[in-house]
């Protein structure tokens, strides 16, 4: 009976560890989604400076996903993006602006997949999966982590309820407000929140909230869509 008693524990503890990386695995997908945005207005404009502008937001916005993605354990995504990071060095040196964008249509297919592979995370292996497979009756139980796992997702789960309000607020606007108006004030929250998730030494709370507000704004903005039919 102790023995299955341990056992459990054990993979409550391993399963309570998981919560973190997991959520880094989000932030760095926010992360790729800041960056696609980004390459997209380089391969938009007609001028190869402000090409190479977005192409090193880009950048920036990536190099800061390499800690994040360190914890999140995703080997597959953290391939991807390295491979982005050279393409994205290579497209700042290109000397014509048709060459930029040739070498940028392929780090958004590579941004693309880095995105794909993070959503998928759960379902392929990772380090903290081949842990799990691995663990056994002898498996070492840090109390320290599963008490720092459990309070962060007590302020998470406070962070939810919270940003329950809004969403029903924001639901709202889309639902009443002038469809052009309510997307820009939607998405002027949504690049904050994007905005905001890149700059570095953010506590766990602020992350969770600017990527949950980000989610929920999204949604919102799917809702309204190009405003080609509405008020």
């Amino acid at each position: 009976m102790k023995k299955t008693t341990y056992i459990f524990c054990a993979i409550a503890v391993v399963l309570l560890s998981s919560y973190r990386p997991n959520l880094e695995c989000e932030y760095a997908n926010s992360n790729m989604g800041f960056a696609k945005s980004q390459i997209n207005t380089a391969l938009l404009t007609d001028d190869i400076n402000h090409a190479r502008f977005y192409t090193y937001k880009a950048l920036n916005a990536l190099e800061k996903s390499k800690t994040q993605l360190d914890i999140c354990g995703c080997s597959s995504a953290k391939t991807s993006m390295n491979e982005n990071l050279a393409v994205l060095v290579l497209a700042t040196k290109s000397t014509t602006l048709q060459g930029t964008k040739k070498i940028l249509d392929k780090s958004i297919e590579l941004t693309e997949h880095t995105m794909l592979v993070l959503d998928s995370h759960d379902t392929h292996n990772s380090a903290y999966s081949n842990d799990m497979l691995s663990m056994n009756s002898t498996t070492t139980i840090n109390a320290a982590t599963t008490a720092n796992n459990t309070k962060t997702s007590s302020l998470n789960d406070k962070i939810d309820a919270s940003l329950e309000k809004y969403r029903i607020s924001l639901g709202k606007v889309v639902e009443t407000v002038n469809c052009k108006e309510a997307k820009a004030f939607a998405k002027k929250i949504f690049d904050e929140c994007e905005s905001q998730l890149l700059q570095p030494n953010l506590s766990e709370g602020t992350k969770y909230y600017n990527l949950r507000t980000k989610e929920i704004t999204l949604h919102a903005l799917n809702k309204l869509g190009n405003c080609v039919t509405k008020n």
